[in-house]
């Protein structure tokens, strides 16, 4: 009987070993689910980022020798003593691993809403049934240390079952949303693309907002939660124009989105590898965005990415209107030229508007959002005096000249695409041909699917071109960026003389402080949320 108790305790003290492994160990990838939009699947994903070896081989050993430490506990020749020592072993493994991923972010914090706490529950009473059950079938002690080391398969399972609920329950913001937007009744500018969709929905809205009353999606609310609450709770009933960033991970969330929201006028800006690890292909990225297009009469494309120049043809003998933009042909409806002095100038069927002196500016974005106010009736004079108003939007290619020290700082870390690094680069080159020295800190761009080595391979070769020094941060890219610093250097004519390493972000900031000062500029290109290793 005391051998039965015994045994029962030991059991006991297994079980809550491992739920103290799920509960703490787990609030890491509770977070990754958080800052991947509750996307079931996306967890696991990460976490086998993080345990294969080309990324931290410590992670990968001291998880093999906890899985063995688990499996270990079958064994009928150890004491439960032992055994319990192995389950603790695991446990701690489950908590203080991987390294480099805190419980606690950098880029974003935990933050304790109520879906997330419905999330903690699923998944911890999924990883508390699992060892109950194993405990039932005389294998008490196995599956303690194995469940904590498993948690994103956990949480992933919770998202999948949840997911249905959480659909259901944000159905009765967006009925609010869509109610409050029949009430009000707004011109509605619905803008997508695959890059530049913030940066041309507050172009729009800063050419609109001196003779329209605006309302825009704030930050970067553009999916159903994000757009439901934004119209709930910034638009009133003065609003004539609403201007609604739509981003999508799949197809059909867009044509969702349009369902009831119901666009006036699309805009399509961009269109690259962006999410090409979701897509899997350019032409699905292409059917995802061309949703927003189905209802609008008007349709407004940048036609200097080639599939859109072909899906305006195909939109216009759809019967839509369409205004096409383009920074490369003059015979666009809208194109945006550079001059001699390096000045963005706009025209309209091929008659000057005006011009902007920011050449770091997206020229497509500042097209698309000149092509929205002519069709809205905006007169060309005040779109004039309206593009000296532009301005980048935070953390996309902005300058600031830090004061203590005399640094020019390209600030780019929300951009994350080929085509969106080339410009930051010619950014930085031109200041470079200023007599400054030029540095560029970078983690390489994600998401790029089976184009991620090529892509960050490339950037690498370019950064060599123009940089002096470049700074690469983390492990995700490091061997492509560091492959292609080094293919340029060895062909002749780089500039780049010295490639630092860092682990994070701070660490490249600390360099930055310590190396660089008056007449030098420093590029930020991408920043990498931190549960990226």
């Amino acid at each position: 009987m005391m051998l039965a108790l015994s045994g029962f305790e030991s059991a006991l003290v297994g079980l809550v070993l491992g739920a103290v492994g799920c509960v703490v160990g787990g609030l890491r990838w509770l977070r990754v689910a958080q800052r991947e939009h509750y996307i079931a699947g996306s967890v696991h994903r990460f976490a086998l980022r993080w345990w294969l070896p080309s990324t931290n081989v410590v992670n990968s050993v001291v998880y093999i020798l906890a899985f063995l430490a688990s499996e270990a506990t079958v064994r009928s020749d150890l004491s439960r003593s032992i055994k319990l020592l192995l389950i603790a072993f695991s446990v701690a493994c489950a908590l203080a691993f991987p390294l480099g991923l805190r419980l606690r972010g950098r880029t974003s914090k935990l933050a304790l809403t109520a879906r997330l706490k419905r999330l903690g529950l699923m998944a911890n009473a999924l990883a508390v049934l699992v060892m109950a059950l194993a405990a039932a079938i005389h294998l008490p002690y196995l599956f303690d240390g194995i469940v904590p080391l498993l948690y994103p398969f956990f949480v992933d399972g919770a998202l999948w079952l949840l997911a249905p609920i959480e659909a259901r329950d944000l159905t009765r913001f967006v009925v609010r949303a869509e109610e409050k937007l029949r009430r009000i009744d707004p011109k509605v500018v619905a803008v997508t693309g695959s890059f530049g969709k913030t940066t041309t929905k507050n172009f729009i809205f800063s050419l609109l907002s001196e003779s329209m009353r605006c309302t825009v999606t704030p930050a970067s609310f553009n999916n159903r939660g994000g757009l439901a609450r934004s119209v709930n709770e910034t638009l009133d009933e003065s609003t004539e124009i609403f201007i609604a960033e739509m981003g999508t991970f799949a197809r059909g969330e867009i044509a969702d989105l349009c369902s009831w929201i119901h666009p006036d006028i699309a805009v399509i800006c961009a269109l690259g590898p962006v999410h090409l690890e979701r897509f899997g292909s350019e032409d699905e990225i292409l059917r995802a965005k061309l949703e927003i297009t189905t209802d609008p009469e008007v349709v407004i494309v940048c036609i200097d990415y080639p599939k859109l120049a072909l899906a305006a043809n195909e939109l216009e003998a759809s019967g839509k209107r369409v205004w096409r933009v383009s920074e490369f042909d003059f015979g666009a409806k809208v194109s945006v030229r550079t001059n001699d002095e390096g000045e963005f100038v706009v025209y309209h069927e091929q008659r000057r508007i005006g011009s902007l002196p920011q050449a770091d500016a997206p020229a497509g974005n500042i097209g698309c959002a000149v092509a929205v106010a002519l069709e809205l009736g905006i007169d060309a004079d005040v779109i004039a005096k309206g593009l000296q108003r532009l301005t980048a939007s935070p953390n996309r290619l902005t300058s600031t000249i830090v004061s203590s020290s005399g640094v020019e700082v390209l600030d780019d870390t929300y951009n994350s695409n080929p085509a969106g690094a080339r410009r930051a680069l010619a950014a930085l080159d031109r200041r470079r041909q200023g007599g400054k020295r030029a540095t560029v800190v970078t983690p390489g761009m994600v998401e790029l699917g089976d184009r991620q080595y090529l892509e960050n391979l490339r950037l690498g070769r370019s950064i060599a071109e123009v940089a002096t020094t470049a700074i690469v941060v983390g492990t995700t890219n490091r061997r492509a960026l560091d492959e292609g610093l080094a293919e340029r250097t060895a062909e002749g004519g780089a500039l780049v003389t010295q490639v630092v390493h860092v682990r994070t972000r701070e660490q490249a900031v600390a360099w930055v402080r310590a190396h660089l000062g008056d007449l030098d500029t420093v590029l930020y290109e991408n920043d990498l949320p931190d549960h990226f290793p």
